[in-house]
């Protein structure tokens, strides 16, 4: 051991197992604490402790061990954990995983630095969520309308167009009311090339990067950084919504590379396995992500996360989409035959929930921010849309013929809704007043008997009938 500049440093390297790095004679360290790691050719790494005790620290290295030996390899413990440097100049800037700049432009100039691995928000400073943000997307806007302050995941499955919907919603989204700024910002996780490109390409030609921050960590960077990208995206969007009083959505794809390099940090350590080999702990990792969503009381910026997950082998009971229903407020699920139906965005709505939206609506429309059928709109086309899901099967027991003309109706709707309300285009910006005009349209298939979900003044207010729907 000896002393240098800005820490403690180490020569003893007595173990390198696949991320980990294990350091003898260490005599002070601390958990999280941010090392350098020097190699015998003269270049740095960032690495952080992971665990330290009897004399030895296991340090996970950010960039791999690729290329280390155990001999000429030093540690220095710097004494502090990983910060990041903060402000607004973050904004309209292009990151690595590790927040290092892609852009060409140089480091921004922090007014504070703050620890990545800050807490997540203390129940009792909580505020309940309240507002909407309104995504352009009809079926979300409409059936899982996003709240301030929530946390809806989207589930996906390997091909389909979730990184689209990512795009579109973080292109799109806007806060409902004046004066009220609004950011975004993107943590790509393990994605590949052409992804990233399209991710940055999409904010760049809409102008929407001048709102936005993104964090781009590719495929073939070392899988240990993926574990930092969640962490510095979230902090940057604590600064702007809690120190700026920016409302701030947060995009992150993809968990599930997030989940299986914390299993391979794992595995490294020789922990005992939980389910699909991940550890046991993963539930309590992935909360301390997701709980840093949200409004804090006497604050006026709030965090919304939207989490993007690829469920393997489209399993809904997979441990990752499995623990992220426990702790988020709903999910977003895109479904299969949707896809092959050609319909964008495939969102299967009878799988699909947002648990925020009933009491934020109330709020809303109590305030005058929204139409006042809004809520019993998505309740009716939920409930249509299902019943039209149990006609199709049982027409084909009995055929159409087989069905009265009330059922032969629901199944007309059911096209529609797919066709006309589900479906739009890429570049289709529907406002919440668009969303409501198509959903009356398609209602308007139903007979007026049918629709037990609405009151009768906006029934007569904005029912248009057979005949307008076509």
């Amino acid at each position: 051991m000896s002393k240098s500049q800005g820490g403690l440093e180490y020569s003893k390297v007595a173990e390198i197992k696949g991320p980990l790095l294990v350091v003898d004679g260490v005599e002070k360290a601390a958990y999280d604490e941010l090392v350098e790691i020097e190699e015998a050719a003269g270049g740095k790494r960032l690495a952080r402790v992971l665990e330290t005790g009897f004399g030895r620290a296991v340090v996970q290295v950010f960039e791999g061990t690729s290329g280390l030996s155990i001999s000429g390899t030093r540690a220095k413990f710097l004494g502090r954990t990983m910060e990041l440097p903060v402000s607004d100049q973050l904004l309209g800037r292009v990151f690595d995983g590790l927040a290092r700049p892609l852009d060409g432009l140089p480091d921004p100039v922090g007014k504070s630095f703050l620890d990545v691995n800050d807490s997540p928000i203390n129940p009792e400073r909580r505020d309940y969520p309240t507002d909407l943000i309104q995504t352009g997307v009809s079926v979300i806007d409409g059936m899982l309308t996003l709240v301030r302050g929530q946390k809806l995941p989207i589930f996906s499955g390997a091909g389909m167009p979730h990184n689209m919907l990512a795009a579109q919603i973080a292109r799109q989204s806007t806060v409902v009311g004046e004066g009220e700024e609004f950011a975004v910002v993107f943590a790509a996780v393990g994605v590949s090339h052409g992804e990233a490109s399209f991710f940055q390409k999409t904010l760049e030609e809409s102008g929407a990067i001048r709102r936005s921050i993104l964090y781009l960590n590719l495929a073939d960077d070392p899988a240990i950084e993926r574990i930092i990208t969640p962490r510095v995206a979230l902090t940057a969007a604590e600064y702007l919504a809690f120190e700026l009083g920016m409302h701030v959505l947060v995009i992150i794809t993809d968990i599930t590379s997030y989940a299986e390099a914390l299993r391979e940090i794992s595995a490294a350590r020789e922990e005992v396995p939980g389910r699909k080999g991940f550890p046991g702990y993963l539930y309590t990792d992935l909360a301390t992500n997701y709980e840093r969503a949200g409004r804090i009381k006497g604050k006026r910026g709030s965090i919304t996360q939207m989490p993007i997950l690829s469920m393997p082998s489209d399993d809904v009971t997979h441990p990752i989409p499995d623990l992220t229903g426990y702790i988020t407020e709903g999910q977003i699920f895109l479904g299969r035959e949707l896809f092959r139906k050609g319909i964008y965005p495939p969102v299967y709505v009878l799988s699909s929930l947002s648990r925020l939206m009933g009491p934020a609506l109330g709020y809303v429309i109590k305030q005058g921010k929204a139409r006042a059928d809004h809520h019993m709109v998505g309740n009716q086309l939920y409930n249509a849309y299902a019943r039209a899901g149990e006609l199709r099967a049982l027409s084909e027991i009995v055929g159409k013929s087989g069905l009265t003309g009330s059922d032969q109706k629901y199944l007309k709707f059911g096209d529609d809704f797919e066709q006309k309300y589900l479906k739009q285009g890429y570049d289709e910006n529907r406002t919440f007043e668009d969303t409501l005009r198509i959903g009356w349209e398609m209602l308007s298939i139903l007979p007026e008997s049918e629709l037990t979900n609405v009151k009768e003044e906006f029934i007569r207010k904005y029912y248009v009938g057979e005949k307008s729907a076509e």
